[in-house]
């Protein structure tokens, strides 16, 4: 390919570069990415190295001055908000001798309450929404400005004080809270509002209308001074604010509320922190969710969706002479690793991975764990191939001391593909999935010659022999024995089965279901159950694909749809499936055992009106209810094309075909995304669900996901159940089904009607 980099020896000097400004000494690195990953750059690590005059790095001389201790910063904050408030109450000391005990009680519960703010998790300081907003906002449209920036201006302080925000994060703050004070009592002034003991019906309306003003000029101040600080350019790390403004508004109509009952009687007023309490909760459980769409669990990197964002966020940002440049690194061998030692070790092994990469990639540049061996990253000051091949040998270099797990040496390295962006171009959506998908072609091609690194060329483009190889023989099987799969007709009988708990078979004969005919070409689809966790009841099974390929024994459908998706061979093998799930159904419909089966699609299905004419014409055909059909859909997949995907799915729920959003938590989805689409199901991701009785944090994440699906109205449906633990804490956490080996393994169509009729209901003990 002429871009590969031969293996070199560890310590060999690197080639001049302006890979970019090194971490400072003492500085985390990866701070605010990573919140396992705190540690500090040593010397001689990612920076030190490439530490190269002439190449616009700071030196000692430019660095900054250390920032004021952080008492100090605070009795400086208090000092001003002092000064401020006796400004205020100088100017307007009559204002403030005439207001009535409500105000102060108002006011003291504002800075009481704001001892407690609301921050979501993994945001910056302005992503804080304060609870004493629900009471500042009633005194100004009770009261006027004056008095309710006064209050706010000492609530601020002490929600910057708990915080433990640098103290020249708490102006701004203040000076956002009283801009959103200033713009709703604006409002009020202009339209006559002043909520008193008998409201009119269109004081509501105009609430709502101060409320509106507050949001708008409060965000608007912060995302002025997020422009300032970038320069000018867009700010990055664009979060959804939907949680974080539902929050707001939800304060701020509070209010008026608070006000009514200070109006009737102080003693009401107290009652408003049970409300208070309830949104605090809110916030708390969408902000886990929202961290752990964002991080990955084991190492605590910043995962694929961060990723994305950050591609659109600096593409181009280095100007013309610098490029973006990702680089995918995966571990050599370590399945081996984990055969050897076994998964806990594995696990601990990635975690040092992670651990050494964070410490020597520089603060401005990023690194996110994919998933399994696979690490990334995202370097924005480069200037050419052979500056990112630099950084991938000193990355390379970083991996080749022995990494010690228990006494013993565990030699590491990494096969490193790089990608990188034209020279100062704007960043897309979906610059992010073209640079992985090039870099895994490099890497792929490194790995075939034996180098350790490579860089994306032309000639790398369709990845390697093996993988063309493999998607040859998939193509090939798949037209040269078209499904010829149909429904067997009764044709002869079975004894009478058992009576089981709760449920009894059919006391005569019934038709029993001949094995269908099915091309010899090692394509099957094994079923796996999944179990009602309130009853015990099976609900549904979901079709799981598998290859016995004639020389490389069973592949499974994770390594066929990566192999297949980006190409026509794709809807051919959905059409094979789809085929044979729709007519198995039927073969369970006419064996008296109907039940509703799962199939997975991809992302290339959903593109095109195709599968939505495929699927109502088989569902015709074979006289099969719609109902026991469930699409699964990945939120990679979701997120590729929405607005594809979304007319795809609508079409296919009018048809009354079920949607369900599988791996829930992993990819790149939200909540406004979950608000609009018309899913019926949410599956949580196995490996959430697997680490939840070991680790509190997935724990909280498997109920944070339950609780909102419930809130949404969907089925929840947790993967990876292997064990009575897990279970009983999934039904004390209200999930609706289970999926697992701790009921049943995939097994073939034919063996799962005699499954069922063993299978005996396990509910759960009753918890107080």
């Amino acid at each position: 390919m002429g871009a590969a980099q031969p293996r070199r020896a560890p310590g060999s000097p690197l080639p001049e570069t302006c890979f970019g400004q090194p971490a400072q000494q003492g500085q985390p690195a990866q701070q605010g990415q990573a919140g396992q990953l705190g540690q500090a750059a040593q010397p001689g690590g990612f920076g030190a190295a490439l530490e190269t005059p002439g190449y616009g790095l700071r030196t000692a001389g430019s660095l900054r001055w250390p920032p004021v201790p952080q008492w100090r910063g605070i009795l400086l904050t208090a000092a001003g908000v002092a000064l401020a408030d006796g400004a205020l109450w100088a100017i307007s000391a009559d204002t403030f001798a005439a207001l009535p005990p409500a105000y102060w009680a108002m006011a003291v519960l504002a800075v009481t309450v704001d001892a407690r703010p609301y921050v979501l998790a993994n945001r910056r300081a302005s992503s804080v929404v304060l609870p004493s907003i629900c009471f500042t906002f009633a005194i100004a449209l009770a009261w006027g400005f004056v008095p309710a920036v006064a209050a706010q201006l000492v609530a601020v302080t002490v929600a910057g004080a708990r915080m433990r925000r640098p103290a020249r994060r708490v102006p701004h703050l203040a000076v956002q809270h009283a801009g959103g004070l200033a713009g709703a009592s604006l409002v009020a002034a202009v339209t006559g509002l002043h909520l008193g003991l008998a409201p009119h019906w269109d004081d509501a309306v105009l609430t709502v209308a101060a409320a509106a003003a507050w949001i708008g000029a409060r965000y608007g101040l912060a995302a002025v001074a997020a422009r300032w600080r970038h320069e000018g350019g867009p700010p990055r790390h664009h979060e959804r604010r939907g949680v974080e403004l539902f929050a707001t508004a939800a304060l701020l109509l509070l209010g008026p509320v608070v006000l009514a009952a200070a109006q009737v009687g102080l003693v009401l007023v107290p009652l408003v922190l049970l409300a208070l309490q309830a949104v605090h909760r809110m916030v708390r459980s969408a902000g886990e969710y929202e961290r752990a769409a964002r991080i990955d669990a084991l190492t605590g990197l910043p995962n694929r969706r961060v990723l994305q964002a950050a591609v659109v966020d600096r593409g181009g940002e280095g100007g013309p002479q610098r490029q973006l440049a990702l680089l995918l690194l995966d571990l050599d061998r370590f399945r081996n690793v984990n055969d050897a030692l076994g998964h806990l070790l594995g696990d601990r092994l990635l975690v040092e991975v992670a651990h050494r990469l964070a410490a020597a990639v520089p603060t401005h540049d990023l690194l996110v764990r994919l998933g399994g061996d696979e690490f990334a990253v995202l370097a924005t000051r480069v200037d050419g191939p052979a500056a990112a091949r630099a950084v991938a040998g000193h990355l390379a270099d970083v991996l080749h001391r022995p990494f010690h797990l228990d006494g013993l040496a565990v030699d590491v390295s990494a096969t490193i593909g790089i990608a990188l962006q034209a020279p100062g171009a704007a960043a897309g959506a979906g610059d992010a999935a073209t640079l992985l998908r090039q870099a895994e072609a490099a890497m792929y091609d490194a790995k075939q010659r034996g180098d350790q690194i490579a860089v994306y060329g032309p000639d790398a483009a369709h990845h390697s022999p093996e993988r063309l190889t493999l998607l040859a023989d998939l193509r090939g099987a798949l037209r040269e024995h078209p499904s010829t799969f149909d429904p067997a007709l009764p044709g002869r009988t079975e004894p009478s089965g058992p009576v089981l708990a709760g449920r009894t078979e059919p006391s005569g004969p019934r038709p029993a279901v001949d094995r269908p005919g099915s091309p010899d070409d090692g394509i099957q689809l094994f079923y796996q159950p999944q179990i009602a966790i309130a009853t015990g009841e099976v609900v549904g099974v979901e079709a799981l694909l598998r290859w016995q390929h004639p020389r490389r024994g069973l592949v499974g459908a994770e390594e066929l749809i990566r192999v297949a998706e980006q190409t026509p061979v794709m809807r051919l093998l959905t059409a094979r499936v789809l085929h044979e799930v729709v007519a198995q159904l039927a073969a369970w419909q006419v064996a008296g055992r109907p039940v509703r089966a799962a199939v997975n699609v991809s992302v290339r299905d959903l593109h095109s009106a195709e599968i939505a004419e495929r699927v109502d014409a088989l569902l015709r055909r074979y006289g099969v209810p719609a109902s026991l059909l469930q699409l699964e859909i990945t939120e990679s997949a979701l997120m590729a094309d929405p607005h594809r995907v979304l007319t795809t799915i609508t079409r296919l729920d009018r048809m009354g075909v079920a949607i369900s959003l599988d791996d829930f938590g992993t990819g790149y989805s939200s909540l406004q995304h979950l608000r609009r689409l018309p899913l019926t199901e949410v599956k949580i991701d196995r490996s959430f669900v697997l680490g939840m009785v070991a680790d509190r944090g997935d724990a909280a994440i498997v109920r944070s996901v339950i609780d909102l699906a419930e809130a949404l109205r969907l089925r929840v449906v947790a993967e990876g159940v292997e064990d009575e633990s897990t279970w009983r804490m999934l039904a004390r956490a209200g999930c609706h089904a289970a999926q697992g080996w701790f009921h049943a393994r995939p097994m073939p169509a034919d063996d799962l009607l005699g499954w069922m009729a063993r299978y005996r209901p396990l509910r759960p003990v009753p918890t107080t």
